[in-house]
């Protein structure tokens, strides 16, 4: 008998699935919180839990295959490790292009002469010199390198050399830009860099800590990690591209949707702790992003599924709008550690907070949040970042952290860096509160809320009379955001308002009408043309009355909470290489290799040196990756011009695709 193991870690909860292969069921699930501090203690309870209700042994497991949402999170979050750019050939104002600055966050970067023309001629000779001296000095304050050179996909010469000499003097970790994606468009390709080398730290520890638990207790077997497009890739290669996984979680999710419920055109929303993920299954399956994965303000080069990330989930931050005499509600995108959950490791401490915040007049701007420290690279720390961050040693009230309101930016920057986390009022413990959700420490919700609710919007009212009130209204809002979410991927998708903007229009008067059933001189409906799959351990609290305002049929399937993790392991492992042929001049064909550069007297010569050269290169990454038994597909995109009757070749781009299932161990 072949067993398969699936495990999810998410930002609250490490979820683990068993499936039979043979009978293509699944026998076995289990929950368990991820544990931040060392991620191993969560993904071992959940996957221990998992074999002991399924009564599989652990040397009966033959895969193992991992999704996540940490590193979708991060970003979303705005979160992840110090790293230094090192950008080769460009000019200052290439930083202000496609988000790099915003990505950077204020991190060094190290501009140097160089980079090749689009045809692959070197413009400029690397100073690797200038390139050493820089480095050297940023050795312990950065965590990672990310290395984008001037048309580094035309001639990738120059970061080859950067991460050699990088890694020389350096030890650390080395992203280069050309293996992230084959287009041009350096500052993007740039991006996509930084951020993969923000989460190598992260993705390294996750794949860590799941190999030492299956060691520990006896699974020898192959691990696989979910890409954002739903294939699967092999550990190794996934700790060198963490990028990759970005909307792994959410690609599990469509593919687990599929398999559990064998719907073939669907809205799939998967909601979290810290993310609500929405994407289009259209005949059986997901639709792919073309212009590369967008989270939360990014948009990246990652092949991925097209879907749409919003910054909502069970444990969102609750924002109190004060603005305005009658205040109001909005929920994200940050995420905060539920005080009922802070509460049940930590009660007595939380309990006295709040108890003593609740017994003064005034509820002070601190009262009802605490923090706790999350260990991690500190380097580059600013003397009061330091100083803030040396105060946490343990979970406390936020208001013992800080001295003055100018570490206030300070401590915002070390919960940006991953380094330290904000507890307070979420719609998790307004669940508990509403008797909807009873896991966690239910009286310390209800006095959060309660403290929550004493605070005065512009009129100078209270919130809400008492916590079930403003509990409600926290929980009515997580319905209205779930459902401008569903509309924004809908009418994304649909081809009639191809040339509008999504959120404009989820946002709409009219279309907030059609959702109220407007019934006067002019009446107006709205309603969804497809069903709703909800999935996330949370989906049946709440998706019931997102389905009725949507007027959708919901489907909430069996094991909806553990989809990510069942989508984990029937997937399939795909690596893909793409190339390009250009012609310089009259009579003269490059085709632009993996390794480097061919000129070819005859254009079909280069078509076919490159296929086969990409052929090569994508098999060899799918075996890397994990996979056999291959099949190979080619795909070609030959762009000529008419010139005088005849057929002007411009440029050819090619596609290998490698696919197989992964393997397997053997009995």
């Amino acid at each position: 008998m072949a067993y398969f193991l699936g495990v999810d870690t998410g930002g609250t909860y490490t979820d683990a699935v068993i499936v039979d292969e043979a009978a293509d069921r699944v026998i076995g699930t289990a929950k368990s919180l991820t544990t931040r501090g060392d991620l191993a203690l969560g993904i071992g309870r959940a996957v221990d839990a998992a074999l002991s209700g399924a009564g599989v042994a652990a040397r009966e497991v033959r895969l193992v295959s991992l999704s996540t949402t940490l590193a979708t999170n991060a970003l979303v979050e705005g979160q992840g490790g110090r790293v230094a750019l090192i950008f080769i050939g460009f000019d200052d104002g290439d930083l202000d292009r496609g988000g790099l600055t915003g990505a950077l966050r204020g991190d060094p970067v190290v501009r140097l002469a160089g980079g090749h023309g689009h045809a692959g001629q070197e413009t400029a000779p690397l100073d690797l010199q200038a390139l050493e001296t820089a480095v050297a000095g940023l050795a312990d304050e950065v965590m990672g390198f990310a290395v984008a050179s001037r048309f580094a996909t035309r001639n990738p010469g120059h970061e080859v050399a950067a991460r050699t000499l990088i890694r020389r003097v350096t030890g650390r970790p080395v992203t280069c830009s050309h293996e992230l994606s084959a287009q041009l468009n350096g500052p993007k390709r740039a991006l996509t860099a930084v951020l993969n080398a923000r989460l190598i730290g992260m993705i390294d520890r996750l794949v860590a800590a799941c190999e030492r638990h299956l060691i520990r207790i006896g699974i020898d077997a192959p691990l696989m990690v979910v890409r954002g497009d739903g294939a699967l890739i092999s550990a190794a290669m996934v700790r060198e591209r963490p990028i990759e996984t970005i909307l792994s979680g959410p690609a599990a999710s469509i593919v687990g949707a599929r398999w559990l419920t064998g719907e073939s055109d669907a809205l799939v929303s998967d909601i979290g702790g810290t993310t609500t993920d929405v994407a289009l299954l259209r005949g059986g399956l997901p639709e792919i992003d073309p212009q590369g994965a967008r989270v939360g303000p990014y948009r990246t080069m990652v092949e991925a599924v097209a879907m749409r990330t919003t910054g909502l989930g069970g444990d969102s931050e609750v924002h109190l709008r004060t603005e305005g005499l009658q205040g109001g509600l909005r929920l994200g995108p940050r995420r905060l550690v539920p005080v009922s959950l802070l509460a049940v490791d930590h009660a007595a401490m939380v309990h006295e907070a709040l108890d003593r915040w609740l017994s003064a007049d005034a509820v002070a701007e601190a009262d009802g949040r605490f923090v706790i420290p999350m260990g991690g690279q500190a380097g580059g720390l600013s003397a009061r970042e330091a100083a803030v961050l040396a105060r946490i040693t343990g979970p406390m009230p936020l208001e013992l952290a800080l001295t003055s309101r100018l570490e206030v930016a300070a401590l915002e920057r070390l919960v940006a860096r991953g380094l330290v986390m904000l507890s307070g009022v979420t719609p998790s413990d307004a669940s508990h509160v509403l008797g909807r959700l009873a896991a966690w420490d239910g009286h310390a919700a209800e006095k959060a809320v309660r403290l929550l609710a004493r605070r005065r919007t512009g009129r100078g009212d209270r919130f809400a009379p008492d916590a079930a009130t403003l509990a409600q209204a926290i929980v009515d809002q997580l319905t209205a955001q779930t459902v401008e979410c569903l509309l924004e991927a809908a009418f994304g998708e649909d081809p009639a308002f191809a040339d509008e903007v999504p959120e404009h229009l989820a946002r709409h008067r009219l279309t907030q009408a059609g959702l109220d059933r407007h019934r006067g001189i002019v009446e107006v409906s709205v309603q969804l043309g497809v069903p709703v799959i909800g999935l996330g351990a949370s989906a049946p609290s709440y998706y019931g009355a997102v389905g009725a305002r949507l007027g959708a049929r919901m489907i909430l399937p069996e094991h909806a909470g553990v989809a990510n993790a069942i989508g984990a392991v029937v997937g399939q492992v795909a690596q893909r290489a793409t190339g390009l042929v250009t012609s310089p001049g009259e009579g003269r064909f490059t085709a632009h290799l993996p390794d480097g550069m061919a000129v070819f007297a005859n254009r079909d010569a280069a078509l076919a040196a490159l296929e086969a050269a990409l052929v090569q290169e994508a098999s060899a990454r799918a075996r890397a990756a994990g996979a056999e038994d291959l099949s190979i597909t080619v795909t070609r995109d030959i762009r000529e011009a008419q010139v005088e009757g005849r057929a002007m070749f411009i440029e050819a781009t090619l596609s290998a695709t490698a696919s197989g299932r992964p393997r397997v161990a053997h009995g």
